[in-house]
C-alpha cells in the first residue's frame, strides 16, 4: 500500500521559517531518491528539491541557501526546512519518489504574507 502524507504548512510573514515533514510508505521511500515539489497558484508542479538515499542533495536555484531537504531513513520520514521564506514561495507543497511516482498526496499549504 502506497502512502505520502505531507504535514508542517502555515500562514507565516516574510523572512519567517517553517519545517515541512512528510511520512511515507517504505515502498516509496526507501533506497530511492526523494524530493519535495510544489504548486504556486496558477502554475504547474514543480520541483524544488531533492535527495539521494543518503545525503546527496539537489536544490531548485530560487530556494538555494534558504531550504535544506533531509530524511529519516528509519522513519521513512521526509524534512524540508524552510528558512527567510519569501511571498514567492506560497502554494501547495508535495513530497514523492524523484522522478514522481503516479501516486500524489494532499499535499501542505504554505502561504507566506508579505
Amino acid at each position: 500500500q502506497v502512502h505520502l502524507v505531507e504535514s508542517g504548512g502555515a500562514l507565516v510573514q516574510a523572512g519567517g521559517s517553517l519545517r515541512l515533514s512528510c511520512a511515507a510508505s517504505s515502498n516509496i521511500f526507501s533506497g530511492n531518491f526523494m524530493g519535495w515539489y510544489r504548486q504556486a497558484p496558477g502554475k504547474q508542479r514543480a520541483l524544488v528539491a531533492h535527495i539521494s538515499s543518503g545525503v546527496i542533495t539537489y536544490y531548485a536555484e530560487s530556494v538555494k541557501g534558504r531550504f535544506t531537504i533531509s530524511r529519516d531513513n528509519a522513519k521513512n520520514t521526509l524534512y524540508l526546512q524552510m528558512n527567510n521564506l519569501r511571498p514567492e514561495d506560497t502554494g501547495v507543497y508535495y513530497c514523492n519518489m524523484h522522478p514522481p511516482y503516479g501516486y500524489w498526496g494532499q499535499g501542505t499549504q504554505v502561504t507566506v504574507s508579505s
